[in-house]
């Protein structure tokens, strides 16, 4: 007569013997993280080269190739600062920085509350006004310049920084609306619903409800509105002079057709290249948020 033994099966996580299996390691992912390493020193290494071209002189600049064991000087920054050409650059970075916040502002305040009627509050035929939006980018922003420009030099405001906190702010809307409604569609229905039984509005619902979750979402619309208007440069070329003057109109300055600018014009690429930056290192966490917060569905 037989015997018959009953054996458990053996967890996947332990060898036949019980001992713990270890991990398995993702198979490419050496090659994946080597990719991401090669491309990231490709998208750094301009910038890094951009630095250190600013910290030397223009003869060392314009060698062929580059020397990189040149002496280091502050010549560039003090010609972008004035300190030979008598020009400052301060009103036209305080121009990019007054045009930049407030268009951002003024594109928040009025993309949160459409995109609060297309995603929780659906309006009838959402997905055409989001449509309409969207085509409102497709043309070309050259197609638009002369008649902006007519329209501006007959109500007199050519070369007035209102002008372009009004363009950046309609060159960004549809943007904003498109990713803040993503962000609001990940609002959970059962706390809208929560806030409802409680008697809180719709001004009481967004500020204190919708808000506080979409803050990664806001801050991440914010961020990229700041620097499409903060590097616009064709619409400032052309509406502005001297008096509303943006920051990359100012840079374009620094080249000319005659002797030797590059030293130059790398120094004051940095300057004007520091709020973006700052601002990208500020809202990080809430930009990486934000962003996957939108992606998952």
């Amino acid at each position: 007569m037989s015997s018959v033994t009953d054996t458990a099966p053996v967890p996947a996580t332990r060898t036949a013997a019980g001992e713990p299996r270890k991990p398995r390691k993702p198979r490419g992912g050496f090659f994946l993280g080597l990719a991401a390493w090669i491309i990231g020193i490709l998208f750094v290494l301009p910038v890094v080269w951009m630095v250190i071209t600013s910290f030397h002189s223009e003869t060392d600049a314009a060698t062929n190739p580059p020397s990189l064991g040149a002496p280091l000087t502050l010549q560039g920054y003090r010609e972008f600062f004035g300190a030979s050409t008598g020009t400052s650059p301060w009103p036209p970075l305080a121009n990019s920085m007054t045009a930049s916040v407030l268009s951002t502002l003024l594109v928040l305040l009025l993309a949160i509350p459409a995109a609060y009627a297309l995603s929780i509050r659906p309006v009838r035929k959402w997905t055409d006004v989001l449509f309409f939006f969207l085509s409102t980018k497709m043309l070309p922003i050259v197609a638009g310049l002369l008649p902006i420009y007519l329209f501006a030099q007959s109500v007199g405001l050519l070369d007035n920084i209102w002008l372009l906190i009004i363009f950046y702010t309609s060159m960004n809307l549809p943007i904003a609306v498109w990713m803040m409604r993503s962000f609001l569609a990940e609002v959970p229905v059962e706390m809208l619903e929560a806030a409802a039984v409680d008697g809180a509005g719709l001004t009481r619902t967004l500020r204190s409800v919708v808000l506080p979750v979409v803050a990664p979402g806001i801050a991440a619309t914010s961020l990229i509105c700041f620097i499409f208007s903060w590097n616009e440069l064709l619409f400032a070329r052309v509406l502005t002079a001297t008096v509303a003057q943006t920051a990359p109109v100012f840079l374009t300055g620094f080249v000319t057709s005659q002797g030797l600018f590059l030293a130059k014009v790398c120094a004051a690429a940095v300057v004007v290249s520091l709020p973006v930056i700052i601002a990208g290192f500020a809202a990080q966490d809430k930009l990486v948020q934000g962003l996957s917060m939108g992606a998952v569905k």
